[in-house]
């Protein structure tokens, strides 16, 4: 149950500056219609946003990490340069989403991404966290057509059975991604590198640019569903 209403929300969000950002740590705000809000450089750590709608808001810059937003509506949000490290996304809608720039070690399982932008985004392991286990980018059955995943940091992301279609994965780092049965159909991976990427039984149908991608050295190369 949300402890907080919309206009509770606004209020804090009002108040705010850029010496004293907003902050709604561990706040619960499931459900709230939080549409088209301002959350610039707020500070949302473990907060519970679960089913809420934060289609439109302005996240850039927002410390989402741990937070909850199961199911959250993101549609459209600007989420430039957020730290979204350990945040539970999966099924949610962030179709047309802006995350260039930002870090996203989140499981984002079944979510929606449909146009969405990770341009320049790190969504690789943290190596440094291997007794919490391996914290990273985990899109598992995610819909990635026609994201923007150009200079992004993929390594060792999982995209086991995910939706690429027409991705742009121009100059992308998928060291070690994990792409098994992942759909890759007409995705453009110039400069990407597939070094240890494990691509076994994925969809590498009329990709553009393999001529400048390494995907040779992609682990079961030999059972992927090629042209």
């Amino acid at each position: 149950e949300a402890e907080l209403s919309r206009a509770d929300v606004e209020a804090r969000l009002a108040g705010a500056s850029a010496a004293k950002p907003a902050d709604f740590t561990a706040m619960r705000m499931s459900g709230l219609d939080l549409s088209g809000l301002d959350f610039k450089g707020a500070i949302l750590r473990v907060a519970r946003l679960n089913n809420a709608n934060l289609s439109g808001a302005n996240l850039e810059g927002a410390n989402l990490d741990q937070a909850w937003l199961l199911n959250a509506d993101l549609t459209g949000a600007n989420l430039k340069g957020a730290s979204l490290f350990q945040a539970q996304l999966i099924g949610a809608t962030m179709d047309r989403a802006d995350l260039s720039g930002a870090r996203v070690a989140s499981d984002m399982s079944r979510a929606s991404l449909k146009g969405a932008k990770f341009v320049g985004a790190n969504l690789s392991a943290d190596m440094k966290n291997q007794s919490m286990g391996m914290m990273r980018g985990v899109l598992h059955k995610a819909d990635l057509d026609g994201a923007d995943l150009s200079g992004a940091n993929l390594s060792r992301v999982d995209f086991e059975f995910a939706s690429l279609k027409g991705a742009n994965l121009t100059d992308a780092n998928l060291m070690a991604a994990e792409l098994a049965g992942a759909d890759l159909t007409g995705a453009t991976v110039t400069g990407a590198n597939f070094n240890e990427a494990d691509v076994d039984s994925a969809k590498l149908k009329s990709l553009i640019g393999t001529e400048t991608a390494n995907l040779d050295r992609a682990k079961n190369l030999r059972n992927a569903l090629r042209d």
